[in-house]
């Protein structure tokens, strides 16, 4: 039987269907603009996201001669919420959580209920990126449209709904509102009171996984779909990733390494510290029942290697087209194989956590007149990944424990890369056969909802297979380790810089 997961982007959409082995037999991916403005409005029209999901699954379903197709679930980035009236009209666009509107709401807040009483309800810290204080900013500014909106739905829920699903949102969506309890899984009152919002205009939560309705008629018609295709709740892009990882029980974790880098750990009960809270970290319900997921991820990581070939890797590209080889790995091959003396602090983009801070930049420090090519490179690769242990560390502060990384995305490709992380992380590291782990999660939550797989479990058991392992070099496991010391100081010495 055959199933199809969609990932829904800010900046794109992909549509995927995976037979029952878990192979991707057919893929398609659309790209679309969110809307910016002078004054510092991100916005995101969901009428484009709509025609461009139709569009991916139209591409896949054409020409496709495989299994009969059982399940849609969709995953999508958090926070924006559409609007939409009784009629299932979208009302405006989607304020995207970089958009600056939201800080006076998230200032009251604070004053009336705290940080502390929010961490211990909501999972995370009060912050204007989330959906409830952009709710009560258009309340305020847009009042009509926010009188006219029946239900607000989170993007993955929008696009299950537009398919023929009834409004429903899951847990680890809801929880990107800053107005889920993550213990009860129901919106909190007390937040929609003291927000002054109805608590209606929110859809129901449901567990990722269920089922929420069949395709409709007229979109099975005109995307040729079979008419009794099941819809099944997915959830947070990150969550669905470390389900398609196969990240579904303790000291367990994803590293999606591509343009950004994103470590998401899983764990057995909810951790609302303030270690937590200082940190920057959320406790959210991951895909999966009784499981919990929080986020640690920097802001650039493939990215700055791009930046590298853009601005030094003329020679790398001459080589990758004369050799036939990805210019990544000719680049990376550059690398010595000792560690360098260099300092590299990744913050091209600000600071992603613990700091959260927009304005931090990057450093390379202790260059020489002996310094090569190849050791910059190598201290790119050793600055990212001090990055994040950066982060695993003060996991472990917060009472989360990691054993095993399993590491998924374009860098995944790099066996040079993977083993730089195990001897700078301390941990092992895990390659995987799959090459789209968000889509595959969903996939999962589809085919186990309609009885392809006897459980979550017995699905990830199927389909999720290590490719290879890397286990620290104790040795030079050491000598980062004298070096991290010295990494940990940078941040501090550099922010009063700049």
């Amino acid at each position: 039987m055959g199933l199809i997961g969609i990932d829904v982007g800010t900046t794109g959409c992909k549509a995927t269907i995976i037979d029952f082995e878990g192979n991707a037999v057919k893929q398609a991916y659309r790209e679309y603009n969110p809307e910016s403005s002078l004054n510092g409005r991100h916005e995101i029209n969901p009428s484009t996201v709509w025609e461009n999901v139709k569009q991916v699954l139209y591409e896949c379903v054409k020409g496709y001669n495989g299994e009969k197709i059982r399940a849609i679930s969709v995953s999508s980035f958090g926070e924006a919420a559409v609007s939409l009236d009784r009629d299932g009209n979208i009302l405006c666009n989607s304020i995207l959580y970089i958009d600056p509107r939201g800080k006076e709401e998230a200032e009251y807040l604070e004053q009336r209920l705290g940080n502390a009483k929010v961490l211990e309800i909501a999972g995370t810290g009060i912050h204007p990126m989330y959906t409830i204080n952009k709710v009560m900013w258009m309340k305020k500014h847009m009042q009509d449209t926010y009188n006219k909106t029946w239900k607000y739905l989170l993007f993955a829920d929008f696009i299950l709904y537009k398919l023929g699903a009834r409004p429903h949102t899951d847990y680890s969506l809801a929880a990107r509102t800053m107005a889920l309890d993550i213990k009860e899984k129901k919106w909190s009152h007390e937040i929609f009171e003291e927000a002054q919002i109805d608590i209606e205009k929110f859809a129901e939560p449901v567990q990722a996984g269920t089922i929420v309705g069949e395709i409709s008629r007229e979109v099975a018609d005109m995307l040729g779909l079979p008419h009794d295709v099941v819809l099944v709740a997915g959830g947070h892009d990150q969550a669905c990733a470390a389900l398609g990882a196969g990240v579904i029980k303790d000291m367990l974790a994803v590293d999606s390494v591509g343009t950004v880098e994103c470590i998401t750990p899983s764990f057995d009960r909810p951790v609302t510290s303030m270690k937590m809270a200082e940190n920057n970290y959320v406790c959210v319900p991951h895909v999966i029942q009784g499981m919990y997921v929080t986020y640690a991820f920097t802001f650039t990581c493939g990215s700055i290697l791009k930046w590298f070939r853009n601005q030094f890797g003329f020679e790398d590209k001459l080589e990758a087209e004369r050799t036939g080889r990805n210019v990544y790995e000719v680049i990376i091959s550059r690398c010595p194989e000792e560690p360098t003396n260099l300092l590299f602090l990744p913050h091209f983009a600000g600071a992603g956590t613990p700091y959260m801070d927009t304005e931090s930049k990057g450093v390379i420090a202790g260059l020489d007149i002996n310094t090569s090519r190849g050791s910059v490179i190598k201290s790119i690769l050793e600055g990212v990944n001090f990055e994040m242990l950066i982060n695993t560390d003060r996991f472990e502060e917060a009472g989360i424990s990691i054993d095993e990384l399993r590491v998924v995305g374009g860098l995944a490709k790099s066996e040079t890369f993977l083993q730089l992380k195990a001897n700078i992380m301390g941990k092992k590291v895990v390659s995987l056969n799959i090459s789209e782990a968000g889509t595959l999660g969903v996939a999962i939550l589809g085919g186990t909802a309609c009885g392809i797989y006897s459980s979550i479990e017995d699905a990830v058991t199927k389909l999720v297979k290590p490719r290879k392992e890397f286990y620290p070099d104790e040795k030079i496991h050491s000598i980062y380790m004298e070096k991290y010391e010295k990494y940990k100081k940078v941040y501090d010495a550099v922010r009063v810089l700049f």
